[in-house]
């Protein structure tokens, strides 16, 4: 044992060291095929480097350390918990501390000091460059969705930006192209009279499926137990499903329905109603509603529809796209793909901004995280999206939620972030944020609590409603606050304030008899 050791009286840590070495060569050995894999979609330099750190980080947490972090933490090392930014430093300089703490001949040496920076630096760069720098503000970013009744309205996006918002977002769900330039124009302005640099986003419809028509007569409330009928407009559906059902509904996708299967789920607008399906047929499927709100639910046009048993095949980019893509090649720093799901989905968005923007780099693009196949595929898509362009990495959680379910979306959204750290990538926090204040003016306590977990993220987004500068104000005043005690994930020991030292001192009362 060496004299380390000895002096500070460890236990044999010979085991420690083996299962240490063991563990840095299978990782290093199972990262490096799959980095060389991706470089062929990298383009940057620099991402090749935070694409290297991501596979070092899959290959680790493919396996369960949880033992060797004990061991690691009663050594007085690091622990390995807080690494995925720098996945290899990490791993080096604990190795090495290990070997010399045992005193056994040296295998690996330690990294120089910047190695253990270079990741968070390259992100808070990719921050910058994708939602703006803001010194005087939290490291945070502050996204907000545009009203479009303010388009002209110069005052009003003033006082935003005022009050904290660094990104603009517009919706190409909603206006057209003259609508959207006259906000962004409105928007820059606004910046231009405070001395401010800000972003413009325009996220992209997607393949939403939403409910385009409901028959005449048969929008009835829907509670626990009714059925309801989603069929193709050139499909009639049996007499048999007709008689026994209140409702009846065209979805934007009726080609959806030809992939169903009995016991599949169907959520619809944003959850207010869980349906499962009883029965399918060519162009129409036969639905039980096994949720819903008391008074119950109307099917209605423009309302959403989720299918998280289905595995959708459907193109990234529809019709409606078209106005927005152009829009997005003239005026937007910032495009965001809504429902993106594959590798191809990227590559047939850049394809289509490339024709546009001729000799003029590609925007940045914000992957926006909304089904389980998303999810599952998201090394590879940030790979495919980060290595020709500026990346950030949405975390939907409303639509997420629908589909991977509400018990898991904590654990999800944390393994989310935690991958876009080790990929150097920003991450924006989405859906709900402060949304009693928004629309009500009355925050709750868990929506404050849920925004300072934000901080955690590079970017926060608000939605749009009558209070919303008031929730940008609270917002940047909760990420300041937060920003004192964590940074780049780690805990910073500042004072607390809370109570101090004269505390120490205060005589206690005497304990009762």
């Amino acid at each position: 044992m060496g004299v380390l050791a000895h002096f500070f009286r460890c236990p044999d840590v010979l085991p420690t060291v083996v299962a240490m070495r063991c563990l840095r060569a299978e990782i290093l050995a199972e990262a490096e095929p799959l980095a060389g894999h991706w470089l062929s979609a990298i383009a940057d330099p620099k991402f090749a480097a935070s694409a290297a750190n991501l596979a070092h980080f899959l290959a680790l947490r493919q396996r369960d350390v949880t033992l060797l972090q004990r061991e690691l933490s009663q050594l007085g090392l690091s622990s390995l918990g807080r690494c995925s930014s720098r996945v290899r430093a990490n791993l080096d300089a604990v190795l090495a501390s290990l070997e010399l703490i045992a005193g056994v001949e040296a295998t690996c040496e330690h990294p120089p000091p910047n190695a253990h920076s270079v990741g968070e630096e390259l992100l808070r760069e990719r921050t910058e460059h994708l939602f703006g720098a803001d010194p005087g503000g939290p490291t945070t970013r502050i996204m907000v969705t545009l009203d479009e009744t303010a388009a002209c309205d110069v005052d009003e996006y003033g006082e935003l930006i005022a009050a904290g918002a660094d990104v603009a977002r517009l919706n190409a769900a909603h206006g057209d192209v003259d609508l959207w330039s006259e906000m962004a124009a409105t928007w820059r302005a606004a910046a231009q009279r405070q001395g401010r640099s800000t972003v413009v986003q325009i996220d992209l419809s997607g393949p939403k499926c939403r409910i385009v028509s409901v028959d005449g007569q048969r929008s009835k409330r829907l509670r626990k137990g009714h059925r309801f009928i989603l069929r193709h407009p050139e499909v009639t559906a049996p007499s048999s499903w007709e008689d026994g059902a209140r409702a009846s509904a065209v979805p934007a996708f009726p080609e959806l329905l030809e992939q169903l299967q009995p016991g599949q789920v169907v959520h619809y607008d944003d959850g207010k109603l869980h349906a499962i399906v009883l029965g399918s047929l060519p162009g129409a499927a036969l639905l039980e509603v096994r949720e819903a709100c008391d008074e119950g639910v109307r099917l209605r046009e423009e309302k959403g529809l989720n299918f998280p048993d289905v595995e959708l095949e459907l193109p990234i980019l529809g019709p409606d796209d078209e106005a927005a893509l152009d829009f997005a090649a003239r005026e937007a720093d910032v495009v965001g793909l809504s429902f993106v799901q594959r590798p191809e989905d990227i590559v047939e968005v850049q394809r289509r901004l490339a024709e546009r923007l001729g000799d003029r780099p590609l925007p940045g693009f914000v992957l926006k995280i909304e089904t389980r196949l998303a999810v599952r595929n998201l090394p590879r898509l940030i790979v495919q999206a980060g290595g020709r362009q500026p990346v950030g990495v949405m975390i939907a959680r409303g639509d997420l939620a629908l589909e991977i379910g509400f018990e898991r979306l904590a654990e999800v959204q944390e393994e989310i972030v935690e991958l876009c750290r080790a990929a150097h990538v920003p991450v924006v926090w989405a859906t709900q944020v402060l949304e009693g204040l928004v629309k009500e003016h009355m925050p709750t306590r868990a929506e404050t609590s849920d925004a300072s977990l934000a901080q955690q993220a590079q970017c926060v987004m608000l939605n749009k409603g009558p209070h919303q500068v008031d929730a940008v104000r609270l917002l940047d005043g909760i990420l300041r606050r937060i920003d004192r005690l964590w940074s780049g994930g780690a805990q910073r020991l500042s004072v607390i304030e809370a109570w101090g030292a004269p505390q120490a001192v205060v005589p206690l009362t005497a304990p009762w008899r």
